[in-house]
């Protein structure tokens, strides 16, 4: 009896699964072809601009979506420590830009097709994580960690450096805005389009990581975050495992980084700092490591306490970079609540986790 409860429990788990997962990807479908018909159509919206503020932080929350979707694959589910993500997030935006640019002021730009662009973005930044896949992921973790920190700082250095290649302080301006230009130069109308399509960009890219996770592919993936020497005990080829899903990783930022140069339409190194890296760490420890619904449920409480807090700094008697301060220790109290209480995350899986 108990071996037949635990079938049905599993059947019906995966059922469950599998009927999320099919939802996802079909609203994600449905997002993409309803952007792509107000944006092509007579369609026009107004919002309050006491509103603004929420769509910027929704286009936001969907791009950063993306980034911490790669992280949790690289930690969450494989034990890969990469501490460098914004570096794969600059190189495709960066990348995007230079290819599809005109009279950027200052740096190259190409003026190639945006398609075109997009596509470099992510080709740039996989191409980057190929390489110091090969070069490390063969040592121990911190090795990986090391390296992709230094990665980050050394393309933060470059993109502020070479005002004749990346624009340097000034960033890489007249990018491509696709989805302005088709709304007619509205704004407003812009913007809302610009949340419906990149929703359906994030749904498609959880569904597909959904599919990679839960297929026997993410099992393994599981024993070499547990142990790697016992999945290559056996046979399973743990370096090629891990180098499939850093590249996956890495292009998924990459993605992330081209659809916010089309987004913004300019680019400059103060958008790709460490503090990039910070908050999806934190926001995958909050929601719950190696689960993709927590990483984005983090993910949703950082934003969301970062826009609270936003507006209470008028009423707060400290001065503005004190307030400041307050913002990052109430971050980071949440972050140690977590930890100590629930150290799984939100959503995450005690016992998958190994947590006593």
């Amino acid at each position: 009896m108990t071996d037949d409860a635990e079938s049905i429990d599993g059947s019906s788990g995966r059922l469950s699964g599998s009927l999320a997962l099919f939802r996802a990807e079909s609203v994600g479908i449905v997002a993409l072809l309803v952007g792509l018909a107000f944006v092509l159509g007579p369609f026009q919206v107004n919002t309050p601009a006491s509103l603004s503020v929420l769509f910027e932080i929704g286009v936001l929350f969907l791009v950063y979506g993306l980034l911490v979707l790669g992280v949790n694959l690289h930690y969450g589910f494989t034990g890969l420590i990469n501490f460098g993500h914004v570096a794969f997030f600059a190189v495709g935006a960066y990348a995007m830009g230079m290819l599809s640019a005109r009279d950027p002021f200052a740096g190259i730009g190409l003026g190639l097709p945006w398609p075109v662009g997009l596509a470099g973005a992510v080709l740039a930044a996989a191409v980057l994580g190929a390489v110091l896949g090969l070069t490390t992921l063969r040592l121990r973790d911190d090795f990986l960690a090391i390296v992709t920190i230094a990665t980050a700082e050394i393309v933060q250095d470059l993109v502020g450096s070479f005002e004749g290649i990346t624009g340097a302080d000034v960033g890489l301006l007249n990018i491509p805005r696709p989805i302005y230009d088709l709304a007619g130069g509205d704004g407003d109308s812009a913007v809302v389009a610009t949340i419906v399509l990149f929703t359906g960009v994030l749904l498609l890219s959880y569904a597909v990581l959904r599919r990679l996770t839960d297929a026997p592919y993410g099992d393994v993936l599981r024993a070499i975050r547990d142990d790697e020497l016992v999945a290559r005990a056996l046979g399973k080829p743990a370096f090629d495992y891990k180098f499939q899903v850093f590249v996956y990783g890495t292009a998924l930022a990459g993605l992330a980084g081209g659809l916010w140069a089309l987004y913004l339409g300019a680019i400059s190194p103060g958008y790709f700092t460490i503090d990039v890296t910070i908050t999806l760490y934190i926001a995958m420890y909050v929601g719950g490591i190696g689960t993709h619904r927590g990483a984005l449920l983090g993910l949703v409480i950082i934003i969301g306490l970062r826009l609270v807090t936003r507006f209470l700094n008028e009423a707060a008697p400290i001065t503005q970079s004190q307030f400041a301060s307050a913002r990052l220790f109430l971050i980071g109290f949440v972050l140690v609540l977590i930890i100590r209480y629930r150290p799984e995350g939100i959503l995450g899986n005690r016992k998958e986790l190994g947590i006593d």
